[in-house]
């Protein structure tokens, strides 16, 4: 296993206006092994950046000696997969089909998707779906994601967020299986359990599905968005999950998908705390095909 940072973790990550080139940069002098790109609505990655500006980035990070070892997008929640409306799914599709092939022109492989949401925790106003209705549209989307996945010989990884839609461990494992794609995995978030379930439970029921991995951790007493916070700080069992994983076989990147807490006033030391933090948590893990 390797320590990787999130891009949205630097300051205008969320934006996508921080230049990419500046992220990398940084995220190699404070200590990380890789960084997860993301896809924005603006700046230097967008579902529309050309495939010689991937291959630009992607040959500056080899020059810099960091990994691209995963790509983010938090476009869908403005665009929900399950959405009533056809033409929202549509949209959803899109999008995804164009992150997908940035992912494969960055020369990644592993692109987190959400799958569809019941509704959003930070949206009040946003569309609320039916369970049943979300499940049947959001495997719809999935299998569509996954022939294109397979076409470009990636992985389309869907993540355990707080979306109200497949919250249980054995949920999640059911629905990977109707999508029955060998190219739609699970992006498995550590600490986006802990309020409701165990880490643990999760990854021995996902086992090897599981292709991709978040960190960050959680205070329960709290039990709302605002117990989120860095790693050490909260009660999430983060080095004993990890260590499950190491067991399955799991050693690609565990990104660090923090944001800088109300006290972080310096960002290379902020970066430099959770590398430190992260890399004391990881295991050794033997390599095994698929994981990476």
């Amino acid at each position: 296993m390797y320590a990787q940072i999130s891009y949205w973790a630097f300051k205008d990550g969320l934006s996508g206006k921080r230049s990419v080139s500046e992220a990398m940069r940084l995220a190699k002098r404070c200590g990380f092994d890789g960084i997860e790109l993301a896809v924005s609505p603006a700046g230097d990655l967008t579902p529309n950046t050309s495939a010689g500006k991937c291959r630009q980035i992607a040959a500056e990070a080899k020059e810099i000696g960091i990994k691209i070892g995963s790509v983010a997008s938090g476009l869908l929640w403005q665009a929900n997969p399950a959405s009533a409306s056809k033409r929202v799914r549509d949209k959803a599709l899109a999008t995804t089909i164009k992150c997908l092939r940035v992912t494969a022109d960055l020369g990644a492989k592993h692109l987190l998707v959400l799958p569809g949401h019941v509704d959003v925790f930070f949206m009040p106003d946003a569309e609320v779906v039916p369970y049943d209705d979300c499940y049947k549209q959001a495997l719809a989307f999935c299998k569509a994601v996954g022939r294109t996945a397979e076409k470009l010989g990636i992985y389309a990884c869907a993540e355990n967020v707080w979306n109200k839609f497949l919250i249980s461990p054995l949920a999640f494992r059911q629905f990977l299986k109707d999508v029955a794609s060998p190219r739609v995995a699970a992006y498995f978030d550590v600490g986006n359990v802990w309020n409701f379930g165990y880490p643990q439970h999760w990854i021995r029921i996902l086992g090897r599905r599981i292709k991709r991995v978040h960190v960050k951790d959680f205070k329960r007493a709290v039990g709302t968005a605002e117990g989120f916070c860095n790693i050490g700080e909260g009660d999430v069992p983060l080095a004993e999950s990890l260590k499950m994983l190491a067991r399955l076989g799991y050693n690609g990147p565990v990104t660090a998908e923090i944001f800088p807490g109300p006290d972080d006033k310096n960002e290379m030391a902020f970066l430099r705390k959770t590398a430190r933090r992260l890399k004391k948590i990881l295991p050794h893990a033997k390599s095994v095909a698929g994981s990476r």
